[in-house]
């Protein structure tokens, strides 16, 4: 009885799921899976574009697509904790992409934004760890700039 009188005054405030059915019987997923994701042309492109793709439509590209999502990605590395013999022990990767949905027949822009994740790693003696160091941090980046995206879409979708 407490947890339903506790759950009566967000019956009126408007909350409505974010993946859940518009009136229309629309949903967000739907949307979201009508979006072609332009290809980008580097390695770190691709992670995105491969990140991208799978939060917004699992099922592969649309075959007729509403809308097209076009990204320009940034990438800015900055060393820190610099030892006596100056060299490096730890870096931040800064990754800053910026995004643009367009309707597909007009090409006229619906959303933009920036989207940027900051992840740090250590620089290590040995320089295949730090390699793997570096490679790891910029997945984590990635990951965070297309979880962000991909919400920023969503709540783009469920608003209009």
């Amino acid at each position: 009885m407490a947890a339903v009188a506790g759950l009566l005054p967000l019956a009126g405030c408007g909350f409505q799921p974010l993946y859940a059915e518009d009136d229309a019987g629309a949903t967000v997923a739907t949307e979201l899976a009508a979006i072609r994701i332009t290809p980008l042309r580097d390695r770190v492109g691709q992670q995105m574009h491969n990140f991208l793709r799978d939060r917004l439509n699992p099922n592969g590209q649309p075959a007729a697509p509403n809308y097209q999502l076009r990204l320009q990605l940034r990438e800015r590395l900055s060393e820190l904790g610099v030892r006596r013999d100056e060299t490096a022990t730890r870096a931040n990767l800064r990754l800053t992409a910026e995004f643009f949905l367009l309707e597909e027949g007009s090409g006229r822009e619906l959303l933009s934004g920036r989207s940027t994740s900051t992840t740090s790693y250590d620089i290590l003696e040995n320089p295949f760890a730090s390699t793997i160091s570096e490679r790891d941090a910029r997945e984590r980046a990635l990951r965070e700039v297309a979880d962000d995206i991909q919400t920023r879409l969503a709540v783009y979708f469920r608003s209009t």
